[in-house]
This record gives C-alpha cells, sequence and structure tokens, in this order.
C-alpha cells in the first residue's frame, strides 16, 4: 500500500454517530457555535460520505444516555451492510447491567453490539470511576464479552487508568485519544498520562476526534502531529484505530479531508502499520464480521 492508498478491503470507521432529533434530541449541541451538525444524521447520510472515502465498514457510537437510542441504532445496523458494530448504552445506575446487554442482544440487530460507552467526560465527579457500582458494571460488560469504550476529558485520565488497571479482563477503548488539548495547550500532562495508560495491554485507542480538540477554525495537521505522533510510540499500530467522528468532525473539517490528514500524519508508517490503523485493529478489537 502506498502512501495515501486504503486498504485493499477498505477502510474500517471505528467510531461515528447517528441520529434523528425528533426520536433522540441532542441537548449537548448549541445551535449556535455548532450549528453545522445541528441537523440530523441518518444512514444515507453515512453511506454518501463514507463509501467514496473508501469505507466499507463502521461502528456507530452512542451519543446519549439511551437505551431507547441504542435500540434504534442496532435496528438501523440491522439493515446495513456498511454498520458492523454499535457501541450502545445501558444504565450504570441499575444493579442488573449483565440482564440490560441481554435485553438489547435480542433486540433486532442485537447481534451488532460491540460494546457500550459512558459519556465520562460529562460526570462532574472525579471519582465517578473509581465507584463500586460503577467497576461493578464495567466487569459485567466485559464478562458479556463486550468492549467498554472510555470518552474522556485528559484530566481525567488518571481515573481511566486505575479503572482499566483494575480490571484487566475487560477490553477497553479510548476514544479521541482522551482529548488531548491541542487548542494551543501544553500536552506534557497528556502524554504522560497516554503512555501510562498505554502499559496496560488491555486498552486500545482511536485515532478520533483531534480536529474538534484543536482550534475548529484555524488547525493545521501540524497541531494534531504531536499527539498522533505520541500515540503511535506508546500504543503503536497494532493498538490504534481510525474513526472519522462524523458527524461531530464537521465542526472543523470534513470527512474525506480528516482522512487525508490522518493519511498524511501516518506517513512514516509502513504498509503493514497503515493497514492495521485503517481496518485490522478495530476488527480484531470489536470483533466484527468482515463480510
Amino acid at each position: 500500500m502506498s502512501h495515501g492508498a486504503v486498504p485493499r478491503a477498505g477502510i474500517i470507521d471505528a467510531h461515528h454517530h447517528l441520529w434523528r432529533r425528533e426520536r433522540h434530541p441532542q441537548p449537548w449541541i448549541d445551535p449556535v457555535s455548532m450549528a453545522a451538525i445541528d441537523a440530523d444524521f441518518v444512514h444515507a447520510d453515512l453511506a454518501a460520505e463514507a463509501e467514496p472515502a473508501g469505507v466499507t465498514g463502521t461502528v456507530v457510537v452512542q451519543s446519549i444516555h439511551s437505551e431507547a437510542e441504542t435500540t434504534d441504532l442496532l435496528s438501523v445496523a440491522s439493515r446495513s451492510e456498511l454498520i458492523k458494530g454499535v457501541v450502545g448504552w445501558v444504565d450504570f445506575a441499575a444493579p442488573d447491567t449483565a440482564d440490560r446487554v441481554g435485553r438489547l442482544r435480542a433486540t433486532r440487530g442485537g447481534g451488532k453490539l460491540v460494546g457500550i460507552r459512558h459519556l465520562v467526560q460529562d460526570e462532574p465527579d472525579p471519582a465517578f470511576l473509581e465507584r463500586s457500582a460503577i467497576r461493578r458494571a464495567v466487569a459485567a460488560i466485559g464478562d458479556a464479552g463486550l468492549v467498554f469504550d472510555l470518552v474522556c476529558r485528559h484530566q481525567q485520565l488518571p481515573a481511566v487508568i486505575g479503572l482499566v488497571e483494575s480490571l484487566p479482563q475487560v477490553s477497553f477503548v479510548l476514544d479521541h485519544l482522551g482529548k488531548p488539548p491541542l487548542a494551543g495547550q501544553e500536552l506534557r500532562g497528556w502524554a504522560g498520562h497516554l503512555r501510562t495508560l498505554a502499559r496496560l495491554p488491555n486498552v486500545s485507542a482511536k485515532l478520533s476526534g483531534l480536529v474538534t480538540e484543536a482550534n475548529w477554525s484555524s488547525w493545521t495537521p501540524a497541531d494534531l502531529k504531536p499527539a498522533v505522533a505520541h500515540a503511535l510510540d506508546t500504543f503503536g499500530p497494532a493498538r490504534l484505530m481510525f474513526g472519522s467522528d462524523w458527524p461531530v468532525c464537521l465542526l472543523a473539517t470534513t470527512y474525506l479531508d480528516w482522512i487525508e490528514v490522518l493519511r498524511d500524519l501516518l506517513a512514516g508508517c509502513d504498509e503493514h502499520q497503515r493497514q492495521q490503523i485503517w481496518r485490522e485493529t478495530a476488527l480484531r478489537v470489536y470483533q466484527l464480521a468482515e463480510s
């Protein structure tokens, strides 16, 4: 695979969203500052962006704390050849996590449930991930054979490290590289925490969501290069996967432009390493069907 080429079998986009606001409101979208995504984004919109970019499979990720949203995403996935997996949500406050996962798996498309995510970034309690009930819930998710996706702010990475370390039997995926402060802030603290986290073998990470951690209107590929280089150095290609974070990425770039930028940032990788990042890591970690 030459520089700029996609894997012969196609790219796996391990992180995107879909929503219909009438059915599932997205209260986190500010209609002024986030006007570019203050709209509905459905499967046809995804296909129009992803397929021309060489994407042959995706993982759709929850965007709100709603089991009903997860049920709907599974239903959409059941009718889609493009969507290979769903990372959904279950109520962590409830004591019956395993039963709730089981009910999701019994719904239409439930066989495509590959992971669970909670919006840790929105939790005001810095000790949220240290709660025994939360750790029991995450352990139950791992026991069910699902991945636990972690979306957090870089200040929360120490708590993430503690969680991942305490549950070595669970497979974790860090979304957006833990949101490094790319809008002109110091990266040293984030970089140190990422290195510590990467020493734990049961966690992988997504090269996703970086453009929206930089300055939306003025970022350049050079602004993202230190974070991507550090991720390659710490996690290595075998534990990194591509994610578009579409449609959120539209706040700062387009679907295709993010792919092109990441291709350039991965220019130092050899063909096999690029194959891992663009495709193989996501297939392995989420246990996705290739056909």
